[in-house]
């Protein structure tokens, strides 16, 4: 056991429903780290302030969920370069002079569980829709550049928001167009489909898109969901009925995670079965199946 303990928490509103706690408590006890990790509800109009007193309290440094990302990006000393591009902060750390430094793991989260249900490491040459426009989608698309996609459609019922999540992500070297229309049409000959909206969710509507639909994607294309209540979206088992590759989402969580443990613990956690069907057991596995 070391000997200081340690402590870290998810900063949310409400924080309740966080799985986080779970997963970082469990890796604590694997690597047998002296420590806790907390949740933290702070109404958003004391965020800021929650953040900067994050050394006084003794903590070493925090997730930030709904509704905070904005405001920790804002609230941040030095930022890292995935923060900066995102524009959004999920992971803080508190430096020893008291400095707070922001860092945005979902690009990562995404990425390494993308490869591992799907094995695409890179994305070169490959046709990608993405659905959705919201601080999510900022992160994957991020991680979709960053493997080589330079073919990117997004797909939102907002098309004034798309354009800006367009804008504000366009490089030289990619093609990032926007669509508001019919989501079914835009899959055509696509070799990756990623909904990064909450529809699928629990209680939420699922996607309008069928098996029928699917089948129009590219032959051997994927599909990804960063949704993870319930554990296979309609998406999802739709999606391997039709024979493809697909990554749900609660991978993104875990390996979002691990980043930040690294930094708060002094350990690089692994994504393992076992720690998968950990949480995995706290989370309902379809929309039938009830409350989470």
């Amino acid at each position: 056991m070391s000997k200081r303990p340690l402590f870290a928490g998810v900063m949310g509103w409400p924080a309740a429903h966080s799985r986080s706690p779970l997963l970082h408590n469990y890796w604590l006890k694997a690597h047998q780290i002296a420590g806790a990790y907390v949740k933290l509800p702070v109404a958003p109009e004391h965020a800021a302030v929650a953040l900067r007193n994050l050394a006084r309290m003794g903590l070493a440094g925090c997730n930030v969920t709904v509704p905070h990302k904005e405001a920790a990006f804002a609230a941040m000393d030095q930022l890292s370069d995935p923060a900066r591009r995102a524009r959004a902060v999920n992971t803080v750390m508190v430096r020893e002079d008291g400095a707070l430094y922001g860092d945005n793991t979902d690009i990562f989260g995404f990425a390494e569980n993308l490869a591992d249900h799907t094995g695409l490491r890179r994305l070169d040459g490959a046709r990608v829709v993405m659905m959705g426009a919201g601080g999510a989608a900022r992160a994957v698309l991020i991680a979709c550049l960053d493997a080589g996609a330079r073919d990117i459609v997004i797909v939102n019922r907002s098309r004034a928001r798309a354009e800006v999540l367009a804008r504000d992500s366009a490089v030289p070297s990619a093609k990032i167009s926007v669509h508001d229309g019919r989501i079914a049409d835009v899959i055509v000959g696509a070799d990756l489909l990623i909904n990064t909206t909450s529809l699928g969710q629990h209680k939420n509507p699922a996607l309008p898109l069928g098996p029928d639909d699917l089948m129009r994607l590219a032959r051997g294309a994927c599909v990804a969901d960063i949704v993870y209540v319930p554990l296979e979206t309609s998406l999802i088992r739709d999606a391997r009925a039709c024979g493809f590759k697909a990554a749900p989402g609660l991978g993104m969580l875990l390996h979002q995670a691990r980043p930040g443990f690294a930094a708060w613990f002094g350990v690089m956690p692994k994504v393992t079965r076992e720690l998968h069907d950990h949480i995995a057991a706290t989370i309902p596995a379809t929309k039938d199946d009830g409350e989470a």
